[in-house]
């Protein structure tokens, strides 16, 4: 049986996405689909909306890990939706899911997923250009520690090829 691997995005929400972040957003979100991965978002609008959009017009199937007590709020890609009531708790159900994490973009919510798959020693790959915190740790680590790289793809189907690369154990 070949291993589906489910991968998280994480980045900005509806009120801060940049146009360049969308569209970084659902081209990562196909490479997802094509790669026979699932998809894992918070649900919601900006990064998650367009991941998921990309993943579900290429067949993918898509995971929304909603803030709220009900799924009324998913975006309209969400194949499956998970209410969790926990609102930013539910972040670390996100990293706890996925096997690894694409950074597209994104400010302090974004930034508290990255902290929490780094300190988990989940894969993570960012992909620069994007801005906000994908910009700002690409190839890096999160402090001295150096539990797991950051690692920097520049384009969406390099990002979604380390990561598998990754999360396979092929670095």
């Amino acid at each position: 049986m070949r291993v589906q691997y489910q991968v998280l995005i994480v980045g900005y929400n509806e009120d801060s996405c940049t146009e360049v972040a969308r569209a970084l957003a659902y081209e990562v979100g196909a490479e997802i689909a094509r790669s026979g991965c699932i998809l894992l978002t918070g649900g919601l609008g900006g990064v998650m909306e367009a991941a998921s959009r990309g993943a579900y017009e290429n067949g993918g199937i898509t995971v929304s890990i909603l803030p709220q007590k009900n799924t009324s709020e998913a975006n309209p890609y969400s194949v499956v939706k998970i209410a969790t009531g926990l609102s930013h708790m539910r972040n670390m159900v996100n990293v706890w899911s996925a096997d690894g994490v694409i950074v597209v973009g994104g400010g302090a919510g974004t930034l508290i997923e990255v902290a929490a798959a780094y300190l988990e020693k989940k894969a993570i790959v960012s992909l620069a250009g994007s801005g906000g915190v994908a910009d700002e740790y690409a190839g890096k680590y999160l402090d001295e520690r150096r539990m797991v790289l950051i690692h920097k793809a520049s384009t969406p189907k390099e990002a979604v090829e380390t990561l598998l690369r990754l999360m396979s154990g092929r670095v």
